[in-house]
């Protein structure tokens, strides 16, 4: 599964380190045919309880969807929800119309008890940047396993931290399957204020795209693509549909800003703290100069999280490229499906190991003049 972060779709880790903001199928036959699929997807796991926890959740979420459209006529629900529920089939015809790939995707519903739709672990080593992954088929190797219940995701991160890793636990509110299941439009991807239908068009945009282009083992590249065509095609979405001066293409932009400085702030501390772990400073050292520069950080971004490598390193995995994928969409003269069929060559490329400069990938592509 392809996580997504809670809320402002802007900067899709950068939202996590700040304080988080928060046709029923009734067949079993359905139900199987959901197990089986997320079976297929996973075999192979050794983590048999994620295996099943994964399973039963995805089940959970079968059991309780309702059509949208339906969804959106319920007068038990807000007027608010269900205007922004009305906009979703909007926002896919965009996506489309800008070279997105139609799914079954996000013609359904599901109201959940909780404030995120999965809490992702993740773990990198205390003094290098280097994430501990695991492999499936079909999706490669990634750096965070997704949990349906939060106490599950601390007894799965308990035992990471006793071995010396340093974890993170944080919650999504979306997520892609790439394509093996029909994803529902969730509750948790539906925030407060005006920034709400820039923030819903986000998302959708942004999982719309791990449907449309997915690259093997290269998490890095396939969150930070679909960071890239999330941020920018709401903003354009939000013009087309409700003018660039209204309220919430305005509200939007101002999330934005902000995403953009913590942005900033992590990048600074990443690229502090990749200097000292190279350094021949003592570890002692580096762990306490590690601890400065975390707490300061946490300062200036205004989180009561601690935060620690697995923070910064799942920051980098959706933040990472972006220069060289403007300079491509430019050089594709704007357009997005040029801009997208230049990418989908890197799917049949053969990578040795999982790209950490996503500019190299891309910069190529570039020189190509988008042919």
């Amino acid at each position: 599964m392809s996580e997504r972060l809670p809320a402002t779709a802007r900067r899709a880790a950068a939202r996590s380190w700040s304080a988080p903001r928060r046709r029923l199928r009734a067949r079993a036959g359905g139900a199987a045919s959901v197990l089986l699929a997320l079976s297929a997807l996973l075999s192979g796991c050794t983590e048999v309880r994620y295996v099943a926890q994964a399973s039963l959740g995805q089940v959970s979420m079968a059991w309780r969807t309702e059509s949208l459209k339906e969804a959106s006529l319920d007068a038990r629900r807000s007027w608010r929800t269900r205007a922004l529920l009305r906009e979703v089939p909007h926002i896919k015809r965009f996506g489309e119309r800008h070279g997105l790939t139609p799914t079954g995707n996000y013609t359904t519903y599901v109201e959940l008890d909780r404030p995120a739709a999965v809490w992702v672990v993740s773990a990198c080593e205390p003094l290098q940047f280097r994430s501990k992954t695991w492999t499936f088929p079909i999706v490669g190797t990634v750096p965070y396993l997704g949990w349906f219940d939060l106490e599950d995701a601390r007894e799965f991160a308990a035992p990471l931290k006793a071995a010396g890793w340093d974890v993170d636990v944080r919650p999504a509110g979306a997520y892609s399957t790439l394509g093996w299941l029909e994803d529902p439009v969730l509750s948790t991807m539906i925030s407060d204020g005006d920034e709400a239908l820039g923030e819903l068009a986000n998302v959708v945009l942004h999982e719309s795209l791990h449907a449309t282009l997915y690259v093997k083992g290269q998490t890095r590249l396939n969150e930070s693509l679909a960071s890239f065509v999330g941020d920018e095609l709401a903003k354009l979405y939000l013009d087309e549909r409700v003018g660039p001066f209204s309220a919430e293409k305005t509200a939007y932009m101002r999330g934005q800003e902000r995403s953009e400085a913590r942005a900033r702030a992590l990048h600074d501390a990443y690229l502090h703290l990749s200097r000292l772990y190279a350094s021949p400073a003592s570890d002692a050292e580096k762990r306490a100069e590690k601890e400065a520069v975390l707490a300061r950080l946490a300062a200036d971004i205004g989180t009561r999280r601690r935060l620690n490598n697995a923070s910064l390193v799942q920051f980098r995995v959706y933040n990472s490229g972006t220069p060289e994928l403007g300079a491509l969409l430019a050089a594709c003269g704007g357009s997005w499906p040029r801009f997208l069929g230049a990418l989908r060559k890197l799917e049949g490329q053969r990578f040795s190991a999982p790209q950490e400069n996503i500019g190299q990938v891309v910069e190529p592509l570039i020189k190509a003049g988008c042919r």
